[in-house]
């Protein structure tokens, strides 16, 4: 009767053993999860530790495998009060010392020694010769599998006496070894990410360091290149005027022809210049009048009488720069004009109240445009036709000035019934707050 009390009470302190050795690997799961790994070193190192005294031993450590050059390393140790280090002493370590358990991790098992002295004496390179000096009598290594591959082996060992392990130990021992790799992983991936992201923050900035050199020289030459243009269009006009009556049909086409290319390179710089001025303007953005501005760049334009104008009224309110804003509305009006082939053209201009934005449209009853080109035309320097009119830059300035303000800008055609362009600014940035 006594005997089987005596088991009973040995029964419960083992559950009561394995209850408080879950507890503490939940707590150390728990750190884990909850740490920012800014120091995984001092995490490791606090919960070999704790795994350490908890098993009795008097040394913890980890080893990383290298099978490239067949070592494994010691990275990171505990020892109990004096206990000597070793984790200096094994460093690049020959896994041919250690086939044995080598072997059992190879395996994803524990390579176990109850009793070293009871092991072979296989000579100085064996492994006994390896674990007597350092005063170990019994050890356990778990092996750390990482994505079905060996990585590396926690061990524990033990100095003072001879110890001994259970299975249900050995099982939280495993469960310890793969929180390790995990948290290493996750360290791991946490760098690879602050990487990747300094490595997009710097490309960004790069970028922009170079779009704005690309805008400032584009500005610069487009505006040095203007003068020479001016020069030659004068010069061959006054030409042209004075010798009218001496140039015979073929001069006078030629002459033409020249003073065409000027003209197209003249528009062709003014669109340089815009597209690189979008980036470049530093006045602050404020409360613009969409009806003023549309009334203003109809003043501008040439409308033919075949067109007919209707522009809905009152149109919103936008928080932004004038001189965007403008050219968006221009070069879209102007883009209607200029492909309007009906015998009575018609352009609607208006908007519609969306629950997150303001989607304005340009609409027209003239050539459309083939479902081929839609991505196309907003790209710059892009052009339907070989016209002096058209420079394959206004679309281009849209789409960028849109884009600027975190909008969108699309297209609706048919080819010989019309094209209606939509773009679309969101009320969160060009409707805020006026303080």
């Amino acid at each position: 009767m006594n005997e089987n009390l005596i088991s009973q009470q040995e029964k419960d302190q083992i559950i009561e053993r394995q209850l408080r050795f879950q507890e503490l690997l939940i707590s150390i799961s728990t750190t884990y999860i909850n740490s920012d790994l800014s120091d995984i070193d001092q995490l490791i190192n606090k919960s070999l530790k704790q795994i350490g005294e908890f098993v009795a031993s008097d040394r913890s450590y980890i080893f990383s495998y290298d099978f490239e050059t067949n070592t494994t390393t010691n990275t990171y140790e505990w020892c109990a009060d004096g206990i000597t280090p070793e984790i200096d002493n094994l460093k690049n370590v020959p896994v041919d010392f250690i086939p044995q358990w080598l072997a059992a991790h190879r395996k994803g098992e524990a390579f176990w020694v109850e009793d070293v002295s009871k092991l072979p004496d296989d000579g100085e390179m064996g492994l006994r010769a390896i674990l007597e000096p350092q005063g170990i009598q019994s050890l356990i290594t778990i092996p750390k599998i990482k994505n079905n591959e060996l990585i590396g082996f926690i061990g524990f060992d033990s100095v003072r006496r001879i110890n001994k392990y259970n299975d249900n130990e050995k099982d939280i021992l495993f469960v310890y070894a793969n929180m390790l790799v995990n948290v290493i992983q996750r360290k791991e991936q946490e760098e690879k990410i602050k990487e990747q992201e300094a490595k997009k923050e710097e490309l960004l900035q790069s970028l922009s360091e170079q779009n704005q050199a690309l805008n400032e020289y584009a500005h610069v030459v487009s505006h040095d290149l203007k003068a020479p243009l001016i020069n030659m269009h004068t010069l061959l006009s006054w030409y042209m005027q004075d010798k009218r009556e001496s140039l015979d049909r073929a001069d006078k086409q030629t002459l033409k022809q020249v003073l065409f290319n000027v003209e197209k390179m003249d528009l062709l710089i003014k669109g340089i210049l815009d597209y690189s001025t979008v980036d470049r303007i530093s006045e602050e953005d404020t409360w613009v009048s969409t009806d003023l501005i549309i009334n203003e760049v109809l003043q501008t334009l040439l409308v033919p009488e075949h067109i007919t104008l209707q522009v809905q009224e009152p149109l919103p309110k936008l928080y932004g720069n004038t001189w965007r804003i403008r050219q968006v509305f221009q070069n879209l009006i102007q883009n209607a004009i200029k492909y309007s082939d009906k015998e009575k053209g018609k352009i609607a201009i208006g908007y519609f109240d969306r629950p997150e934005a303001y989607e304005f449209y340009v609409k027209d009853n003239g050539k459309g445009i083939n479902q081929a080109y839609f991505d196309r035309i907003f790209k710059i320097f892009t052009k339907l036709d070989n016209t002096a009119s058209s420079s394959g830059i206004g679309l281009s300035i849209v789409k960028k000035i849109v884009t600027h303000y975190k909008g969108e800008v699309w297209l609706e055609s048919t080819e010989g019934l019309g094209s209606t362009f939509h773009f679309s600014l969101p009320k969160a940035v060009v409707a805020k707050s006026k303080e």
